[in-house]
């Protein structure tokens, strides 16, 4: 068949940035009691990496090899929840008093990104992120005097990750989940433990957690 291009309903993007949950590692390593993060303004993604080392030999190229890809990102909000204390740095003294300087928690991340066309707008689907082995770098905050031309604060971190295993691939540090592709009852059910749920006849509810790469497989994959 013959290819065509710019067809209806094939004019795809990407935009925007919600959903962003902060989870916390615990004593046994697992990425659990997430919290919502609200006032993100953006997250900018920036492997690094992948550098070629040329190889010559018989007067030619003869391989090029590449280095390993790390995967970075930096986070922008307005605010954070109080949790994020412990990978800024800081701990608590005292109610309502903090120091910083202090060791900082690694921790994990999901947020979602809208995936839109040219019928739909951005109600065509979404992708989710998740992210393993975070620590954050401290950012810079400028107080300025409140003035006629008014604005609030942005804060914004650099994050650096340590990839976790993935059974049969080399260690990620960054999940993607596209649910224009992905069946609706599976990924439905990866939201239930990414954001938890409510308790329903007098049960308790299960507690926001992140999965690692392989339980995520599995899920998706039954």
């Amino acid at each position: 068949m013959k290819l065509t291009w710019d067809e209806t309903a094939e004019h795809f993007y990407e935009t925007g940035v919600d959903r962003t949950v902060l989870y916390l590692v615990d004593k046994n390593n697992a990425y659990t009691n997430g919290v919502a993060w609200n006032g993100v303004t953006a997250i900018t993604e920036s492997p690094s990496g992948a550098d070629e080392t040329k190889l010559y030999a018989d007067n030619i190229k003869y391989l090029s090899l590449r280095a390993a890809e790390d995967y970075g990102s930096t986070i922008e909000a307005y605010q954070y929840p109080e949790e994020w204390q412990q990978c800024d740095g800081g701990a608590s003294i005292a109610t309502g008093v903090y120091i910083g300087q202090q060791v900082r928690r690694t921790f994990g991340l999901s947020y979602r990104t809208l995936i839109g066309n040219d019928v739909q707008g951005n109600d065509y689907g979404y992708k989710l992120h998740l992210v393993y082995g975070a620590t954050a770098s401290p950012s810079d905050r400028q107080y300025e005097t409140v003035n006629d031309s008014p604005s609030a604060i942005t804060m914004s971190w650099e994050v650096s990750t340590v990839p976790v295993p993935v059974t049969g691939h080399k260690p990620a540090s960054h999940v993607e989940i596209d649910s224009t592709k992905a069946d609706a009852s599976k990924l439905a059910a990866l939201e239930d433990i990414l954001y938890g749920t409510n308790g329903t006849g007098g049960s308790e509810g299960t507690v926001a957690r992140l999965p690692l790469p392989d339980e995520i497989a599995t899920l998706m994959s039954k």
